[in-house]
């Protein structure tokens, strides 16, 4: 079987390592458990070394969020996997075994996520990844499991093992060639939706992405930025327009880019009929940097085969706020 580091990134959360590193530690024999932490002043570094002396501690020079904190630290880190864990997350007994049969048994799958539900809410799905990822036509994100803050229960419907379109950075596992080979973590996401960008690219150069029901973690959630947050809310719209310009056919790309233009303004109205304007700040905030950026973008760009069918519907928006939908079955037939 292949060897497998489980790499935690930690921002000052010597809280959440108290309170979660335990069950990572119970049950994940076999696996070198690695904290990356991203120049924390809480000190969490004292903490780890005091209370788990056997769990290897990287410090990166420098908070660089989520995308460049992890390529920092993997490049200090030797498996033929890297588990990328939230340090908010509760593992479970054998959640690892699905996983590394699943890569054990099929070498075209270079990225795995498990079922991910909700700790507070034990019986539902979690927002970030739930039953695993998709994209509509116009790159909006959603899950089995997840339409917007919808959370489905978990009644077995996803217990299967199934191709997804983006796995969680909230926990997902990569072989290590593909990471590399992907030249990690766009770091001009700094964070949320870089793990999408990832497995787009992933597929891009063939390599499938893959859920499995049979490996469960319980996610916190909220624990850098709430979905309250207009920081999520300017990363999260902008992140998108990146993967859209990086990741599909400039033919393509540009239609879907004015095409959000409408409808990321039309969510923006919303946001101040519901009285958030400062979201709807950052939804405008988010169109002036991503246009700031698109040369950059442009330039990132490869020369791969564009995985051309990466939508499983048209209008998840249309779908959920005009048609009621807000279940994943009901969205989407396999």
């Amino acid at each position: 079987m292949p060897s497998i580091a489980i790499v935690i990134l930690n921002w000052n959360g010597r809280a959440l390592l108290e309170r979660f590193l335990p069950s990572v530690v119970a049950h994940s024999q076999g696996a070198e458990i690695v904290v990356a932490d991203n120049a924390s002043t809480d000190h969490s570094v004292a903490y780890l070394r005091a209370e788990y002396p056997g769990i290897r501690v990287v410090e990166n020079p420098f908070n660089g969020g989520f995308a460049q904190g992890y390529n920092m630290a993997l490049e200090k880190v030797d498996a033929d996997l890297y588990c990328l864990l939230n340090s908010d997350v509760e593992v479970t007994e054998g959640w690892l075994e699905p996983v590394l049969d699943l890569f054990h048994n099929r070498p075209d799958i270079g990225i795995v996520q498990p079922k991910i539900k909700d700790l507070l809410q034990p019986e539902r799905f979690e927002y970030a990844g739930a039953a695993g990822g998709f994209l509509d036509r116009f790159g909006y994100p959603f899950c089995r499991g997840r339409i917007f803050q919808s959370l489905e229960e978990d009644r077995g419907q996803y217990d299967d093992t199934h191709s997804i379109f983006w796995a969680t950075g909230a926990c997902m596992f990569i072989r290590k060639e593909v990471f590399w080979e992907l030249q990690g973590f766009d770091p001009d996401y700094f964070a949320h939706q870089e793990e999408v960008d990832l497995c787009w690219r992933a597929q891009n150069h063939g390599y499938q992405v893959f859920y499995t029901g049979s490996s469960v973690v319980y996610h916190l959630g909220g624990s850098t930025l709430s979905n309250m947050n207009p920081k999520k809310t300017f990363l999260n719209f902008r992140n998108s327009l990146y993967s859209i310009t990086k990741n599909l056919p400039r033919k393509k790309a540009f239609p879907i880019v004015l095409s959000r233009l409408v409808l990321d303004g039309v969510a923006a109205a919303r946001f101040l009929l519901q009285g958030r304007g400062r979201h709807a700040w950052a939804i405008l905030r988010a169109h002036l940097s991503y246009y700031r950026h698109v040369p950059a973008m442009l330039r990132k760009r490869e020369r791969v085969k564009f995985v051309l069918k990466y939508y499983r519907t048209t209008s998840v928006v249309w779908a959920y706020y005009v048609n009621g939908v807000k279940t994943f079955n009901k969205l989407v037939k396999d």
